[in-house]
């Protein structure tokens, strides 16, 4: 009772000491007027209206002042009050800007809007410059709606989604709020965020996507990297994307002349804006914009449109535009759901002379104070500079009472009781039974989830348990489970078994013992994907999958031993056999089709001896990984780890063999890879790896051991095994046990080459252009080279490859198309 007391007491004075101005903006016509900007005259310290129009401004200062109302499309309004008390409430009408174009002599030689845009461009980084170190508090809003949400996806109940939905199940499904302090310094480029604040509507951990990175939409840059790199309107080659006409002009506040330039695309579908963008005249500095842009441009072809509107104000400690306000609007439509949503940001107290030091700016870009994600009401509605429409106050409420109410043991029981129904599929599609109070599960595996078939095995099913235990909200959990394959041609069953545990989700130590009876790759890199060679035996009659058994044991350990560098481990005792085919079954005839080949990867027409003999050995492989200068973000309950562009990713893995039943048979081989994925801005993205390998000691080794590299012989790729393989490369034409290279290089120009070549470029295809290579001891090298067009398909789904590839491995040369669907999103 005393609590409840002092609480009350605690919001009164609250309430009673706000020192805020308040009131709410419309239009003519007095419909509200959302995302306007509100602040204090010649200063960067602001606001901006609410969905209805509501605002509220801090000031602690009594007397005149002058309070700005600016919004684009509207007159900037400078309202000037004396205020007597707090809070003070001020309501206002803005008018509609009348934004003229007046007659203008226009030379034939270049249009007024391309001398303002050129300008611009000229001098952003001057622009820049001024306010290229500062500070500023940061304010971010998310809200998402959904209309006529599915009761089912795929079989399963979506559920109510929190339980902001009504009878339509439409309504609220994401409310968040972030309050934080931003560091910025232009160069070199640094950011840093604490945050101090953060909810989510319903939510225990309150956190937030509402990062302020992640937002940052610089149309000073030559690309936005958080919208997948599409061309700014001033980048530095806009000229190759853009047209732009002066609509009109009109003066700010300040007199300043304003130019509002309208953006047209050169090419429909291309990484652009549509829109408008604001320009003062003379500064050539923006003074807003108004920009859409499609999932089409995003590379996400499930968004219909997303929408950008920023507002910028004069700064007179700095002569500079800094930007203050920023929404983000979106509309997605994928399978049926239909969510739509913004987000908005106020950046406010700018500092520009902080006093950085160099513990300022480390590689933790993100981190939240003590108790961020525990804040009270009291606390937030002192601290939100954006009033709550009356429609998120009440989910607020409604969800902060369902989260009780969800939390208990007999509601958590009710749902675990529907979602644990045994189903007449279930024992094809698999089941699980949980326990969401006490934190665990038990799951049986269906025959479905590894069906499969090769010719060593037939098809092959696997029924198997595992049983998952939480320990606590911060990654610490343990697992157990055990799996029992059968091949129907071999009559084997063939049974594993695990146990796993992890510590928690900030180096996430990790310890596993696994063992039993398995089948394995020949190549150590798993070269074959089990589905494409169900696809190539059972259409094809080309089992390229070539497999060994062993019986094993292992135990292995990983972390994250210091930032960027993770160290993994694992030691397994085995007892490897051969296997040989046992099947000759096809969906299409051997008439017509080449017969199968042997399980032998080096003799496919011996079907009676194996490349290796049975034989015992033990392997440990120790291994590093180093991310330079890898970026994190420091959650409450986990590290979240976001690497560095700038800098490659560097692999060290040491495998040695040893108690083998034959001592020639034990070997040591160290491995190094390089890889990196550089964003080139305008100009695409390239992506690298160069991997090396070299045995201490060249011995006669078991076949698995060897150094190998990885071949294709599909005739459709994934983006993944693009990267790391060689298109034209039978799968076990290249090993060693000596030493070997390989490298690949790729480039992906995006629209920068072919964007400008007439006709096609309305296309809109992206040109990727390839190199990789391959070194080894006693062999000729083997190189390959391709050029191909990405982004091809119809209207927003435009995601088929297609690659001309040629090799060349001394005198011999081959040439072939490949396919592929681009799934980068």
């Amino acid at each position: 009772m005393k609590k409840t007391l002092l609480s009350l007491f605690v919001l009164l004075i609250s309430s009673m000491t706000i020192a805020q101005v308040k009131g709410k903006i419309t239009d003519t016509k007095n419909e509200p007027l959302s995302f306007v900007s509100i602040y204090l005259d010649k200063t960067t310290k602001g606001t901006t209206s609410n969905d209805n129009g509501d605002y509220f401004l801090e000031t602690n200062k009594l007397g005149k002042q002058i309070i700005v109302f600016q919004f684009l499309g509207y007159k900037t309004l400078k309202k000037e009050v004396n205020i007597t008390s707090f809070p003070f409430e001020l309501n206002v009408k803005l008018e509609q800007e009348n934004i003229q174009l007046d007659e203008i002599s226009i030379s034939t030689k270049e249009n007024p809007a391309d001398r303002i845009i050129r300008n611009v461009i000229a001098n952003k980084d001057k622009n820049t410059d001024k306010y290229a170190n500062y500070t500023a508090k940061f304010y971010s809003r998310g809200l998402t709606r959904i209309k006529d949400l599915p009761k089912k996806f795929l079989g399963q109940e979506v559920g109510d989604l929190g339980g902001g939905l009504d009878s339509t199940r439409s309504g609220i499904i994401y409310l968040s709020e972030t309050f934080s302090n931003i560091s910025f310094q232009k160069k070199p480029k640094k950011f840093k965020e604490i945050i101090t604040a953060s909810k989510v509507s319903g939510e225990d951990n309150g956190v937030s996507f509402n990062r302020a990175e992640e937002s940052d939409i610089n149309l000073y840059n030559n690309s936005i990297e958080v919208f997948n790199n599409l061309i700014s309107p001033i980048s530095t080659n806009a000229f190759s994307y853009y047209q732009y006409k002066l609509e009109g002009t009109f003066y700010d506040k300040n007199g300043k002349l304003i130019n509002k330039i309208k953006l047209i695309p050169r090419r429909k579908n291309d990484r652009v804006f549509e829109g408008s963008i604001y320009v003062v005249e003379d500064d050539w500095a923006l003074y807003g914009s108004d920009l859409t842009t499609t999932g089409v441009q995003v590379n996400l072809p499930f968004i219909n449109s997303l929408g950008v509107k920023q507002s910028y104000n004069y700064s007179d400690k700095v002569d500079a535009w800094v930007l203050v306000t920023q929404n983000i609007a979106f509309d997605i439509k994928f399978l049926g759901f239909k969510p739509r949503g913004k987000f908005s940001y106020v950046y406010s107290d700018y500092d520009f002379k902080p006093n950085f030091d160099e513990n300022t700016f480390t590689n933790e870009v993100l981190s939240f104070k003590e108790n961020a994600t525990k804040k009270d009401s009291v606390f937030w509605n002192t601290l939100r500079p954006v009033p709550l429409t009356k429609e998120e106050t009440q989910d607020y409420a409604l969800k902060d009472s369902i989260k009780v109410v969800r939390k208990s043991e007999k509601f958590l029981d009710s749902i675990d009781n529907r979602s644990n129904k045994f189903k007449l599929l279930s024992p094809i599609t698999g089941y699980s039974y949980r326990n969401t109070y006490e934190k665990w599960s038990l799951s049986f595996r269906g025959l479905i989830d590894d069906f499969g078939f090769n010719t060593v095995q037939g098809f092959k099913t696997s029924l198997g348990a595992s049983y998952f235990k939480r320990l606590n909200d911060k990654g610490k959990w343990w697992s157990a489970g055990f799996d029992v394959e059968y091949g129907l041609s071999d009559k084997r069953a063939r049974p594993t078994f695990y146990f796993s545990k992890k510590w928690n989700n900030f180096s996430r130590p990790r310890m596993y013992i696994t063992g039993g009876v398995t089948t394995a790759q020949f190549n150590r890199r798993n070269a074959v994907n089990p589905l494409d060679n169900f696809a190539l035996s059972l259409f094809r009659r080309q089992n390229v999958l070539k497999i060994y058994e062993k019986e094993f044991a292992r135990i292995g350990y990983s972390e994250e031993i210091k930032n960027g560098v993770f160290f993994s481990s694992s030691l397994e005792y085995a007892n490897r056999k051969p296997l040989f085919n046992t099947t000759n079954y096809s969906f299409v005839s051997e008439e017509k089709y080449q017969p199968y080949t042997s399980n032998n990867p080096l003799e496919p027409n011996n079907f009676t001896s194996s490349v290796f003999t049975a034989h015992k050995i033990a392997t440990l492989n120790m291994g590093l990984r180093f991310v330079f200068g890898q970026k994190y973000l420091t959650y409450p309950d986990s590290k979240f780890n976001i690497g560095n562009e700038k800098y490659p990713t560097l692999n060290l893995n040491y495998r040695k063999t040893f108690a083998a039943d034959n001592a020639d048979f034990n070997s040591d081989v160290l491995i190094a890879t390089l890889r990196q994925d550089v964003n080139t801005g305008n100009y695409g993205e390239l992506f690298y790896k160069i991997r090396a390998g070299a045995f201490l000691k060249k011995k006669d080794i078991p076949f698995m051991d060897n150094l190998q590299v990885v071949g294709n012989e599909m005739f459709f790729t994934s983006a993944t095994n693009r990267k790391n393989n060689f298109g034209l490369l039978e799968y076990y034409q290249y090993y060693t046990n000596d030493k070997y290279a390989e490298a690949h290089i790729e480039h992906n120009f995006k629209g920068a080459i072919l964007g400008r070549i007439p006709l096609i470029n309305k296309m809109n295809f992206h040109l990727i252009g390839s190199a990789k290579t391959m070194f080894m001891s006693d062999t000729k090298p083997y190189s390959e080279y391709s050029v191909g067009l990405d982004n091809i398909g119809f209207g927003k789904w435009r995601l088929l490859r297609v690659d001309y590839v040629k090799s060349v491995n001394g005198g011999n040369r081959k040439s072939g198309w490949l396919f592929g669907l681009n799934m980068s999103f």
